[in-house]
C-alpha cells in the first residue's frame, strides 16, 4: 500500500479500530502450485484478537476467519500446509480491509484551484488498512482442535455480527442475538466440516485516510460542500471524515 505521509494513519490502536469496523477483508495469497492459481483472493469476515498496539511487537495480534472448504483458494491453502503436514503456510498472506465509504472526486469540487489556475485532476477519496502475516489452516475436520477452533470462530464472529453490526443486543428494545446453540448440534457439526479455519498473525500492519488533506482549506471546504450536497449517506459520511482529517492534519501542522 502506497502511504503518502499526508494520507497514512500511524496509530495501530486507529488501524485496530477500523477493522474492527469494516471486518470484510480480502485474503490474498501467493501459492505455488500445479493444480490451482499462484494468486487468490476471497472476501472473509474476519474476527480480531489484538495482542499490542506497540509497532516494536513482532506480532501484534491475530485475525481469525473460516471459509468453504470446497473453495478452490482453500484447497490451495490446504494442498501447501499438507505437505509436510504443519497446518502452517510458509508464504506470507496479505488481508485488506475498505472502508464501506468511498467516492470519485470531481475538480468541480475545487473551489479555490480550479477557477484560478484549472491545475486541477480527479480522484477518489477512500480509507483502507492493510495486513500481512503468517496463516495458519485448520483443516483437518477429524482432529479436535480444528474442531474447538472453529466452533469458537463462528460462535465469536456470530457474536459479534449480531451485536455490532444488526444492533441485536437484547437492549433497550433491540432484539436478542441470534446465537449458534439455536441451530442443532448434528445441523452445527456438518456445517463445520464443510467449513476450513484460517488464523493470521499479524505481523505488519498499515492504512490510510485519504480525504483530501493534501488540499488547501478552501478546497478541502469545497469537497465537504460537494459531498454534503450529494444528499447520501456516502456523501455525508465522506463529508465529515473529509471535515475531520483535515482539521487533524492543520492541527498537526500548528503543533510543529
Amino acid at each position: 500500500m502506497y502511504l503518502r505521509a499526508v494520507h497514512a494513519e500511524n496509530s495501530i490502536k486507529a488501524l485496530f479500530e477500523f477493522i474492527k469496523e469494516n471486518p470484510l477483508g480480502v485474503l490474498t495469497t501467493a501459492i505455488p502450485s500445479s493444480s490451482y492459481p499462484f494468486l487468490q483472493s476471497s472476501h472473509i469476515p474476519w474476527v480480531l484478537d489484538t495482542y499490542s498496539d506497540d509497532p516494536e511487537t513482532p506480532v501484534k495480534g491475530l485475525l481469525r476467519g473460516h471459509m468453504a472448504r470446497q473453495n478452490p483458494h482453500s484447497k490451495a491453502m490446504i494442498e501447501s500446509c499438507a505437505n509436510p503436514s504443519t497446518g502452517k503456510l510458509e508464504q506470507d498472506v496479505m488481508i485488506l480491509f475498505t472502508a464501506q465509504h468511498h467516492h470519485y472526486v470531481t475538480p468541480k469540487f475545487y473551489t479555490e484551484t480550479k477557477p484560478t489556475t484549472g491545475k486541477v485532476v480527479p480522484t477518489w477519496n477512500y480509507a483502507a488498512v492493510q495486513v500481512y502475516g503468517k496463516a495458519t489452516i485448520y483443516y483437518d475436520s477429524a482432529a479436535a482442535e480444528t474442531s474447538d477452533y472453529l466452533q469458537k470462530q463462528i460462535q465469536d464472529l456470530s457474536q459479534m455480527c449480531e451485536t455490532s453490526v444488526m444492533g441485536h443486543t437484547g437492549q433497550e428494545g433491540n432484539p436478542g442475538a441470534w446465537q449458534v446453540t439455536d441451530a442443532p448440534d448434528r445441523y452445527i457439526d456438518i456445517m463445520k466440516k464443510n467449513i476450513i479455519g484460517i488464523e493470521v498473525s499479524i505481523e505488519s500492519i498499515g492504512g490510510k485516510f485519504k480525504m483530501s488533506q493534501e488540499m488547501g482549506q478552501g478546497d478541502r471546504q469545497g469537497v465537504i460542500e460537494g459531498f454534503n450536497n450529494l444528499g447520501s449517506d456516502v456523501g455525508t459520511n465522506l463529508a465529515g471524515l473529509v471535515k475531520e482529517r483535515g482539521e487533524m492534519k492543520d492541527a498537526e501542522k500548528d503543533n510543529k
